[in-house]
């Protein structure tokens, strides 16, 4: 981590320079374990930050810029699906690399599957409509026929479990 030397987690990030080379890694990482190749992960990454630029203030905790960073990461992705939507997930195109080598065979969907299969009905739903269809909180929300807010915990609960699968259980 390069936040404030010494100055643990509660201490902010001293310039977005440090902000960005302590967290593209893991975006990085993130957004291409979903989406699966290389061009589309940079990409996003880059909107991610471009997105976060803005809005984050340098005074909060490391742990909040991660937590927006992951928020903005989620957001930016549901927009590249919703434009994608209709194509076929598993393909992957325009990859440099031969289609055998390790890195670019996605294995996104089939642990987005697995992980999906692994959750309680009810999160697997507002999952699917938040992200697989890219349906806003309010209008998942109505889908399910619960509140709002209540839409919002269930999705903040369901993510967590689904994080906790996809690690295979380890928190």
């Amino acid at each position: 981590m390069r936040a404030v030397p010494g100055a643990g987690h509660e201490a902010g990030y001293p310039d977005w320079e440090a902000v960005y080379s302590d967290n593209v890694g893991w975006v990085y990482r993130t957004l291409f374990a979903r989406v699966g190749n290389r061009t589309d992960a940079e990409d996003l990454t880059a909107e991610v930050f471009l997105a976060a630029l803005r809005p984050l203030r340098l005074t909060v905790s490391v742990a909040e810029v991660r937590a927006y960073l992951r928020a903005t990461a989620r957001t930016v992705l549901a927009a590249h699906w919703r434009q994608t939507l209709g194509r076929e997930i598993t393909s992957i195109e325009d990859i440099e690399q031969p289609a055998d080598s390790e890195e670019a065979i996605s294995t996104a969907p089939q642990r987005v599957a697995r992980v999906l299969d692994a959750l309680p009905d009810r999160y697997r739903l507002i999952l699917e409509s938040r992200f697989l269809r890219g349906n806003s909180i309010k209008e998942s929300a109505a889908e399910l026929g619960i509140s709002v807010p209540n839409a919002k915990v269930l999705q903040h609960r369901a993510l967590r479990l689904a994080a906790q699968v996809n690690d295979g259980g380890k928190q």
